[in-house]
Order: C-alpha cells, then sequence, then structure tokens
C-alpha cells in the first residue's frame, strides 16, 4: 500500500505580529508568521507551524512551490486531506478562543 501524501496550498504573510493558521483564503489556508521573508527563515517558519499544527514530524512536511512568494504549496507526507482539513480548522478554532479570551 502506498504511503499518502497531500498537497495544501498556503497564503503566508511573513513578519507578522504573531505565529498562527488563520483560517480560508479562497481554496487555500492562511498563515502568519512572525520570522521575516529573508534567507529562507519565513519558510521554515510555515514548515514548523504546519508540523505542529498537523502533529506531524516537520521531515514530513516539504515546500515544492512557491519558495520566494506569498502563495505556497507544500507537500504533507503520510497523511491524507480530510484528516488535514480537521486539524487545520481545530487549529483555527483554538486560536479563536483564545482570541475571545484576551
Amino acid at each position: 500500500m502506498a504511503e499518502t501524501s497531500t498537497r495544501l496550498r498556503l497564503r503566508v504573510s511573513p513578519g507578522a505580529g504573531r505565529s498562527g493558521i488563520i483560517g480560508r483564503h479562497g481554496d487555500a489556508w492562511k498563515v502568519r508568521v512572525t520570522a521575516p521573508p529573508e534567507d529562507g527563515r519565513a519558510n521554515e517558519a510555515v514548515l514548523r507551524l504546519l508540523a505542529d499544527a498537523l502533529s506531524m514530524p516537520r521531515t514530513s512536511v516539504t515546500l515544492v512551490s512557491g519558495h520566494t512568494g506569498r502563495d505556497k504549496i507544500v507537500l504533507l507526507d503520510g497523511v491524507g486531506p480530510a484528516l488535514i482539513e480537521r486539524r487545520l480548522a481545530s487549529a483555527t478554532a483554538d486560536r479563536s478562543r483564545k482570541d475571545t479570551r484576551r
């Protein structure tokens, strides 16, 4: 049986006040990271944020397109699209609950 891999579209805002998964942006997910878009730091921050939100190893998250732009495509190894959608929606909901407590 072949291992599942999924491509995920992202819209990234580097240099934000705080990092997080914001929600849907068309057919992509909007992500903010505090790292600046210099020397690949924002890209690495995005990959680490996704790995953490999806509870998967960082080595299973690979940037395949959009290295220098805001629109990116990430390859996620070992997880299907339905699980990704649930986990990202949960991460967005968790962020919303934290924001309302402030």
